[in-house]
């Protein structure tokens, strides 16, 4: 005879922000928990987009909204990258006048709106009993506000960047590292074989562990990050003297997208912002490449030396997980049934010195995530420090929370 498990209730789950490898993983491991213990499982489409746009209305088309979750679809995607639920930046909070749903423009009618009221109601028109929600600070941010609101969920952290404060690890990081050194090496062929200057533009907003944990692997020469202002000078020196000691003739530097050089400010594509505030970054790569072209020849014998500049961008976020983000969004899936089962909420899940564990949700907006210079960065020599390895984590630079 088959056990049927009573129902006890429904999961609603959604993915927001960037898309990285191991979220679809973590919705599978979420679903087929959840099924197995006798919850219903709602996947909201577009982050936070689908709970703001629902028509509660019985007879509305919602497909676009929300999705009924089951073993055989998630089996399906549990193994590829991105989100099948696909995602936004939205933020109810803060929804610009052109984006408040057709059905809500008599009642919202201002420059910026606060749905949150709505999303409340749609939560309680689609029955859901607790809800989680997987993102970066900003998606979880806004957790915090519906936790404070009176839901109940339990936040799971992802960003390729690591940077949600209370934890390790998050979802995504592992297969950003693993590709920036994957990426860097092919390109090393055609540095080398022009005896230039690599330049590699990778993601790092505030924080620049994806530029320095493949540094400390061997991947490059030298970083700069977000959270020291550098002498584009002294890279260019450094640079020069790296270039010199390899039989190649070449050097490689990484350069977070949140770098700025001493005395200058974040380089934005535009001026155009997100709902969160955040304009798009990028092109300090190039800038950081024309600076090196230019200097170089005060340390190269009056010989200018000429550059490869790349943006690695989206080709770090896409395609499959690797090991560990298969694992980990497996291991944070079951962890939020866990807390749920026990009837807790207002929690995120967490990897701290090695070990799973939960932390309350509102961290994400007390405290910031970023690499520890001192301990971490050399500053004289624009790389990290390779020392005090014992008893450090897995990717050594953690949260201190």
């Amino acid at each position: 005879m088959v056990h049927v498990p009573k129902r006890k209730g429904v999961i609603g789950i959604l993915t927001g922000g960037g898309d990285v490898p191991g979220l679809n993983p973590a919705i599978r491991a979420v679903t087929i928990r959840a099924k197995r213990e006798g919850y219903d499982v709602i996947g909201i489409r577009r982050g936070w987009a689908g709970l703001v746009d629902i028509i509660r209305d019985k007879k509305a088309d919602n497909s676009n909204n929300f999705i009924e979750l089951t073993e055989t679809l998630v089996n399906k995607v549990g193994r590829t990258g991105g989100t099948f639920l696909h995602s936004s930046r939205t933020n109810p909070s803060r929804i610009p006048k052109e984006f408040v749903p057709e059905h809500l423009k008599d009642s919202y009618n201002d420059e910026i709106n606060d749905l949150t009221p709505e999303v409340l109601k749609n939560l309680e028109f689609l029955g859901i009993d607790y809800l989680i929600p997987i993102g970066g600070d900003d998606t979880l941010s806004y957790a915090v506000r519906l936790a404070s609101e009176g839901v109940k969920l339990v936040g799971i952290p992802k960003t390729m960047d690591n940077d949600v404060p209370g934890t390790d690890y998050c979802i995504g990081f592992s297969t950003a590292v693993t590709r920036t050194i994957y990426l860097t090496n092919l390109l090393r062929t055609s540095a080398g074989s022009h005896e230039r200057f690599l330049v590699i533009e990778v993601f790092g907003r505030y924080a620049g562990f994806t530029a320095m944990l493949p540094t400390m692997a061997g991947a490059a020469n030298r970083c700069v990050i977000p959270e020291y202002e550098f002498d584009i000078e002294h890279l260019t020196q450094l640079m020069v003297e790296d270039r010199e000691k390899n039989p190649s003739k070449y050097s490689i530097v990484l350069v977070s997208e949140g770098a700025k050089f001493k005395g200058g400010e974040m380089v934005f594509e535009s001026n155009e912002m997100d709902m969160f505030g955040h304009k798009k970054l990028g092109g300090i790569g190039d800038l950081v490449a024309q600076g090196l072209k230019r200097l170089s020849a005060k340390y190269n014998n009056g010989r200018r030396i000429n550059i490869i500049s790349q943006r690695l961008g989206y080709l770090v976020r896409s395609g499959d997980p690797d090991a560990i983000d298969s694992i980990v969004p497996m291991a944070y899936g079951n962890l939020a049934l866990d807390l749920i089962l026990k009837g807790m909420h207002g929690r995120m899940v967490v990897l701290k010195n090695g070990r799973y564990d939960n932390v309350p949700i509102d961290v994400v907006t007390s405290t910031k995530k970023f690499v520890d210079v001192e301990k971490f960065y050399n500053k004289e020599r624009l790389r990290p420090y390779y020392k005090s390895f014992e008893m450090q984590p897995l990717f050594i630079m953690t949260s201190e929370v």
